[in-house]
């Protein structure tokens, strides 16, 4: 039976729709680079980062380059791309690279002792390779802690080499600064430079980093603003901005020296990824962890840090001054650098969130993927969060020693109680850890909770009792106790 047709209005919208694409009316996906200013957007704001800088390479090529907020506050100038940050430890990588282009040319041997190419070393000091030196397996003192470490290099080298050292060589790790002074001179000698000579000037040339120098708050670095900090009272504190002047002497450059921009240090790795800087073989090299004296890899390859990230991938880079941080990640021809003015903002734990965004296939898990679940769920849930990832990935195998290291830079940038929290799932996943127990003592210590403190500086004796932290926070947490009632 036929319908008869009724007379109506065709509603205007209705009739545009059938015009129009549909497209046009779908909400449009957000592209890599947009979610990449959001995310950066939300981390400058959370942080109160006065200026960053972000660069993302994509198979061979600069994708994404931004720059964020104040070079200088005081004097309200914004940051741009030519502005220069300091880069702080991520110079251990340049350093690192420059010791494997003298391995590819025959000049050194990784597996030789720091005494066949320096004279007038400690005994004890002799027999560590130049392995254990760029992998922080040394055990030496650090020169960091000399008092004159600032002001006077031939002081704080006497005073160095007077230190006893901390553990035989290859026994386990040790962040030291000293290391990379002995690699620097070991090149040096090899090259026929004076002693504390730039190690890195070749690659930075043959890289075209046209803004990339070594030096200090003391030089004059053309586009170089200050750095900053905020100065708490208490950990939970807001904190005030103020200025810092970061001193870096040439007998300390290797590990911390230079200062650069985020596309500079992209224009770097993609010489180093076109193999203009180090065959393929040394790469590799450069990229695999070095092993302890039990045979177990630790984090460090020659320079760069390497972390899992996901079956068959890897993120390999370096991190500088709590403000600076790249990664690269080989097996998906990804690379993002974040350099920050301010001391404390911890770049780092932003950038594998960017990579996922131009590297589809990058499944991130482990740390790395709590660390972005959290954000965004809340770090009052990091036991159940953490539970729900290790069920979809029953090979994931939780790392200490990172989640314990997150821990300590939340619980020091001015987010105590998110750190009290993955403290507290460390010892969840580790009740059999008394250095697990030990740091959330101190986090339950710096989050005002002295009673939960003592209890769990006390379970960490019981798990280790040669453990003197505990025994001295314990005394010194009852008398402030006492003192308090």
């Amino acid at each position: 039976m036929r319908i008869a047709r009724r007379n109506r209005i065709f509603p205007i919208s209705l009739l545009l729709a059938a015009l129009l694409p549909f497209s046009a009316f779908a909400q449009k996906a957000e592209t890599p680079a947009e979610r990449t200013d959001r995310a950066v957007q939300a981390f400058v704001t959370q942080y109160r980062v006065p200026g960053a800088q972000v660069a993302v390479v994509k198979d061979g090529a600069i994708v994404f380059s931004r720059a964020y907020g104040k070079a200088n506050v005081a004097l309200d100038v914004p940051a741009t791309k030519q502005n220069v940050f300091t880069l702080a430890s991520i110079t251990k990588a340049f350093t690192g690279l420059a010791a494997m282009q003298a391995v590819e040319a025959g000049k050194l041997d990784l597996s030789a002792p720091v005494s066949r190419y320096l004279d007038g070393l400690p005994e004890a000091w002799r027999a560590v390779t130049i392995r254990q030196l760029l992998s922080h397996m040394s055990g030496l003192p650090d020169t960091n802690r000399a008092p004159t470490v600032d002001s006077n290099a031939e002081e704080a080298w006497r005073w160095t080499l007077a230190q006893p050292v901390y553990f035989a060589p290859g026994e386990r790790f040790h962040y030291c600064q000293t290391n990379y002074t002995l690699i620097q001179r070991v090149l040096n000698r090899l090259y026929g430079r004076s002693e504390d000579a730039m190690v890195g000037e070749a690659q930075i040339a043959a890289a075209g980093m046209v803004r990339t120098r070594y030096g200090d708050a003391r030089d004059l670095i053309v586009g170089k603003g200050p750095d900053y900090q905020f100065v708490r009272s208490t950990p939970a504190a807001s904190g005030v901005l103020e200025q810092r002047y970061p001193v870096s002497l040439p007998f300390h450059r290797a590990s911390n020296g230079l200062a650069s921009t985020a596309e500079d240090v992209a224009r770097w790795i993609i010489a180093l990824e076109q193999g203009k800087l180090l065959e393929p073989k040394q790469i590799e090299t450069m990229w695999t962890p070095a092993a302890f004296n039990d045979g177990k890899p630790g984090q460090w390859g020659m320079g760069w840090t390497i972390l899992p990230r996901g079956a068959g991938h890897r993120a390999v880079g370096m991190t500088g001054g709590a403000r600076s941080a790249f990664y690269l990640y080989p097996e998906d021809d990804v690379a993002v650098v974040i350099l920050t003015n301010l001391v404390g903002s911890y770049p780092e734990d932003e950038i594998d969130r960017i990579a996922t965004y131009w590297a589809p296939g990058l499944r991130i898990t482990g740390v790395p993927a709590l660390r972005i679940a959290l954000d965004d769920a809340g770090y009052d849930r990091a036991v159940q969060v953490a539970g729900n990832i290790a069920k979809k990935d029953p090979a994931q195998r939780w790392n200490e020693a990172e989640l314990n290291d997150w821990g300590y830079r939340l619980l020091h940038s001015g987010r105590p109680r998110d750190g009290l929290e993955i403290m507290k799932l460390v010892v969840a996943l580790f009740p059999r850890s008394g250095n697990a127990e030990d740091s959330l003592g101190e986090a339950y210590a710096i989050n005002g909770d002295i009673r939960q403190s003592i209890v769990h500086y006390r379970r960490s004796l019981a798990l280790d009792p040669a453990n003197t932290h505990a025994t001295q926070q314990i005394e010194r947490l009852e008398k402030k106790s006492s003192a308090e009632n």
